[in-house]
């Protein structure tokens, strides 16, 4: 009886659910009956209000920057990001945003895709993006904040981390201990190079130089996008009347792979402003000459046909709940712009 009144009641909720978005379809709401829009559904949430018809939009960047999920009815940070940037590009109400990242680094194609929206947004639009760094804005952190108009970081911001990193697991030792040999059939003398069930030493002074140099091309591209972004944000500034800081002369000496502290950072250049969030809102007003703002956030909505899938049939075996408090797992073979300290 109470499995059937259970069902019941879920059966009563899809009904009104389908109603709901049948009724939205006729009446010109955002979803159709057999369909809805593309990408992540975002309501505006007003987190300080401050009577004013203005507003800024902040963005969330935090934790592991990632390209894709596992579960293929959800979005990507990225997607969402992407999503959060139209939205304050097609609102007259928001004169900016600011970028609130507290990210170790991530994936290099997913932390490039970020960057490379950000950067697109401000040459589309005439509002800038301003990052506020949080305690950790390392790696792939601070490949997202490169292209914002204004960098603020605490004193005790870890930042910088500037460098790629590409690892995999040699397990040959293992396999010759329980005596399982490897059989590998490839098209190429290289196709396998990466392979961990390879001995050591039959690995090549002419593989390992190809994959280093994979990575330092990587690496290059990193190091241009610091110059590029720092290089028009000071020129930007300087246009507006708000000078930031420049790279001092020497700053590839520091992007090295090293960890530095806001206020390092800020004595190398790579941030302009040493302050909180609420510094980061100052300057956001005076940079866009406002004297007031709500604070605004897109977060995404989820709605009940979101879960169905849950009831549905899926091979997964175990539900797993993060409570963040792992190690991200890295895939082998995968470049990563990552804060050496998450990859021990």
């Amino acid at each position: 009886m109470v499995l059937a009144l259970a069902l019941l009641v879920l059966l009563a909720i899809s009904v009104l659910y389908n109603v709901g978005s049948f009724a939205a379809g006729l009446f010109g709401g955002r979803s159709a009956y057999y369909g809805r829009v593309a990408g992540p559904r975002l309501d505006e949430v007003t987190k300080e209000d401050h009577g004013s018809a203005n507003k800024i939009a902040v963005i969330p960047v935090n934790g592991i920057i990632m390209g894709g999920l596992m579960d293929p009815g959800a979005f990507s940070m990225v997607e969402v990001i992407r999503a959060q940037l139209r939205r304050a590009e097609h609102d007259d109400g928001v004169k900016a945003v600011i970028l609130r990242v507290d990210s170790p680094g991530g994936e290099v194609m997913a932390a490039d895709e970020i960057h490379n929206a950000i950067r697109d947004f401000q040459n589309k639009t005439p509002k800038p993006v301003i990052a506020s760094m949080g305690s950790l804005a390392a790696s792939g952190g601070y490949y997202v904040s490169a292209p914002c108009r204004w960098i603020i970081a605490n004193e005790l911001t870890l930042t910088g981390s500037i460098g790629v990193i590409m690892s995999t697991w040699n397990y040959r030792g293992l396999m010759d201990k329980v005596g399982v040999v490897p059989l590998t059939f490839k098209s190429g003398r290289y196709k396998d190079m990466l392979s961990g069930s390879r001995e050591p030493d039959q690995i090549t002074p002419e593989e390992r130089d190809m994959v280093q140099a994979l990575v330092l091309q990587t690496y290059s591209r990193f190091t241009n996008i610091v110059q590029q972004g720092r290089s028009r944000a000071y020129q930007k500034g300087k246009e507006s009347g708000a000078e930031g800081r420049p790279l001092i002369s020497g700053w590839p000496e520091y992007a090295d792979g090293r960890v530095l502290s806001g206020t390092d950072a800020f004595k190398y250049g790579f941030v302009d402003q040493l302050g909180t969030f609420e510094d980061a809102v100052e300057r956001t007003k005076k940079m866009v000459r406002i004297s007031s703002a709500n604070l605004i956030e897109y977060q995404q909505r989820y709605e009940f046909a979101d879960f169905l899938h849950l009831f549905g049939k899926s091979d997964t075996k175990a539900v797993k709940i993060d409570l963040g408090l792992e190690r991200p797992k890295l895939k082998a073979g995968q470049l990563y712009f990552l804060s050496s300290s998450f990859v021990q």
